[in-house]
Formats: structure tokens, C-alpha cells, sequence
């Protein structure tokens, strides 16, 4: 399969990229509006979320698309693409230069490719992970085409854990590491898969938020919890994911999780 994995990672970054460089020309610039569940969304994130849609139907027509601006319902498709045309709709709008564009691929409901463009930074992020799906083919988490690895330090009030705006009133004081925040759910939870934070944690990501996220993190080495009793991946067909939140937990490495998991676990039930 691999001119087919070729394909995918040119498509990915092709697309993410491009999409992202022109969204740059719209950063700060763009009124954004607020959407049912309370977040914000500009016309930037409509654009994107077509061009990324007609894209993929160009270059994959026979694979499904589930997308935080268009389809929302999980596909029969075998191969189905997870889109979240422009991550961190906030920062964006309000002139904070950390946002993304991420794609997802699926192969019967679980991520094995993800593809993250954060074009204010410059940085670019992908990684291959099959899990028990039975696929083969190219491995590791990359960022800007370098092989990243979750951090090996040992835990030290000088390391940095990262935060979202939900579930930092779960940090304990004191905390035994630094804490940090970024607006971000996808860089986030990258922050670790790179080295650069020792955990992560989201209290409420969309499917579109982590797909991307989630063969980096396992091809990079790092551990994702789930802080749910359920497993989150294979999504199922014909499952509405427009408002189901996945709690989760990423630390660098497994002797880390009952050290963060249990200060965290009643993020699940929040």
C-alpha cells in the first residue's frame, strides 16, 4: 500500500497547507458569529471546510467525509475523512496566532493518519498508526518531516502540562508541574506527541477536535486515556457526533497515567 499512504500524506499536506497559507490572509480580520453550543464560527471556517470537502471529493470519491461544518453523521463508507476545517475559531478571530487545520483518515471508524497545519507557527505534524485495523505500511509521528517522540524526562516542577479552558479548574494547587494554555484542542494534545508538555488534557473535544490527534499520539509513543468508561474509536455508522464529547487525557508516557488520570477522572462525568 505504499502509493497509496504517498498519496494520502501529498493530499493531506497539499491541502492543509493550502488551505492554511490563504487562511492567513483572513487572520484577525473576520467577525465571527456564535453558534447553538456557544463557540464561534467566521466565514473563514465555512471556506475552509469547502475546500478541504471538495477536495477530498476530488482526489477520493468514494470516501465518506464527517466534518465540524458539514456532515456530522458517521458514514458506511470503509475510508472516511474527519475534517476540522479551522482549530481554535477563537484564537483566529481575535488575533491570537495559534490555530489549525486538521484531516483525519479512518478506516472503519478508526483513525490511522492524521494530518495537523498550524500555519502561524509553521509547524506541521502527521503520523501513521494502525492499531488492530490489520492495515500496513509506513509508521512514526512527524513534525515538519522530523521523527517526534513523547518526552522521556522524569516529572519535575519545571515540566509543563497543558489545559483547556473547561478543565482548568481542575488543576490542583499546587500542581507538581507547570501548567499551560493554549486555545487549541488538536496543539494541545500535539504538545505532548512532540516532547514539549509531559500531559494534556481535554474536557470536552469534539470527534473533530482528536481524530487527527490520535494515531500522532500513539504512533509518537504517548498514551491516550479516555476518560470515559467507553473506548472512543471505531465511531459507528450511523452515529451523530455534532454534540458528543470525548473527555481525554494524553501523557507522554505510561507511568505517568495514575499520576495525572486521578486528578482528572471526574472530567468524565462533568
Amino acid at each position: 500500500m505504499k502509493d497509496y499512504w504517498d498519496k494520502v500524506l501529498h493530499f493531506a499536506k497539499t491541502t492543509a497547507n493550502k488551505v492554511g497559507n490563504e487562511l492567513q490572509a483572513d487572520f484577525g480580520q473576520v467577525r465571527p458569529q456564535e453558534k447553538p453550543d456557544g463557540t464561534l464560527i467566521t466565514q473563514s471556517d465555512k471556506w475552509s471546510d469547502e475546500e478541504v470537502q471538495k477536495a477530498i471529493a476530488e482526489a477520493f470519491p468514494d470516501h465518506g467525509i464527517l466534518s465540524e461544518e458539514g456532515e456530522r453523521i458517521f458514514p458506511e463508507s470503509e475510508w472516511c475523512w474527519v475534517v476540522d476545517p479551522l482549530d481554535g475559531t477563537t484564537n483566529f478571530a481575535r488575533r491570537i496566532p495559534l490555530w489549525a487545520v486538521s484531516l483525519a483518515l479512518l478506516y472503519k471508524g478508526t483513525p490511522v493518519f492524521g494530518y495537523v497545519h498550524v500555519p502561524p507557527l509553521g509547524q506541521s505534524f502527521y503520523g501513521f498508526w494502525y492499531g488492530d485495523t490489520g492495515l500496513s505500511g509506513p509508521r512514526g509521528a512527524f513534525m515538519n518531516n522530523r521523527l517526534v517522540r513523547g518526552s522521556t524526562d522524569s516529572l519535575t516542577r519545571n515540566h509543563f502540562f497543558s489545559f483547556c479552558s473547561r478543565s482548568i479548574h481542575k488543576a490542583a494547587n499546587p500542581f507538581p508541574c507547570k501548567i499551560r494554555m493554549f486555545g487549541v484542542a488538536t496543539y494541545n494534545l500535539l504538545t505532548v506527541a512532540s516532547g514539549c508538555t509531559l500531559g494534556a488534557v481535554e474536557a470536552t473535544p469534539k470527534i473533530w477536535d482528536i481524530a487527527a490527534v490520535y494515531p500522532i499520539i500513539r504512533a509518537a509513543g504517548s498514551v491516550w486515556v479516555s476518560l470515559e468508561q467507553n473506548e472512543i474509536f471505531p465511531l459507528t455508522v450511523g452515529q451523530d457526533y455534532a454534540d458528543r464529547p470525548f473527555p481525554t487525557l494524553v501523557v507522554a508516557r505510561p507511568e505517568m497515567v495514575p499520576i495525572f488520570k486521578p486528578m482528572l477522572e471526574s472530567l468524565g462525568t462533568s
